[in-house]
């Protein structure tokens, strides 16, 4: 039975991870701002609800393709793998904060072809995102795996806090555009990506060498 220690841990973690990727700019945020300033704060719920579904598709692709064969030498590889995205990942959001802060990002939704639906807006910006898939793929199914061999309570408490920082990111950003209004302060946007940048840095190098005690879950 996993300790209420660890649940919390895990659902921290969730939630980290997913702030850390919602303040980097990408489609889905683009996606957000622009059909919000038409359809309303709803839009950010609608757009989760796409998102979410797409995450669950990838959730249930790693458990269960996965968790059947691998191994202590394959888990090792998994979570070195995954240290060392989290790193780079870590270092992009610091070496980028101050850049991205000041983004015109309502402009550049401004430009783009949206879909006309949220939901779909959240399934397509999503599925279609390369980086979105390649982070699952390497950083996450090595953390997602990590929370597996704890115990499933813990895989859907890092999920519940995954998914509770994308929807409450996305419900701000469509209520801020369809008001007109910034999320966030440059500064504030600034140190905040500082913050979260290195968290993730911390927690790449952690599993860069603690891939012994990782696998060891096996």
């Amino acid at each position: 039975m996993v300790a209420i220690i660890e649940l919390i841990q895990a659902l921290i973690l969730g939630f980290t991870v997913g702030i850390s990727a919602a303040l980097i700019p990408g489609p889905m945020m683009i996606a957000t701002i622009g059909i919000s300033m038409r359809k309303g704060w709803r839009t950010g719920p609608l757009v989760f609800i796409g998102h979410a579904m797409v995450e669950t598709v990838i959730f249930l692709l790693i458990l269960a393709g996965a968790v059947s064969f691998l191994g202590n030498s394959a888990m090792s590889y998994i979570s070195v793998l995954g240290g060392i995205i989290m790193a780079l990942f870590g270092i992009m959001l610091i070496k980028s904060a101050k850049k991205i802060s000041v983004m015109d990002i309502s402009a550049s939704s401004a430009k783009k072809e949206l879909p006309s639906s949220p939901v779909s807006a959240g399934i397509l910006t999503s599925a279609l995102n390369p980086t979105f898939v390649a982070w699952w793929l390497t950083a996450g199914s090595a953390i997602i795996l990590q929370e597996y061999f704890l115990g499933v309570f813990a895989v859907l408490a890092f999920i519940l806090g995954h998914w509770i920082a994308d929807l409450g990111f996305l419900v701000a950003v469509s209520s801020s555009s369809s008001r007109g209004k910034e999320l966030f302060s440059q500064s504030t946007h600034e140190k905040v990506m500082y913050v979260c940048g290195a968290f993730m840095l911390l927690f790449g190098l952690w599993f860069l060498f603690n891939y012994d005690n990782v696998s060891a879950f096996v």
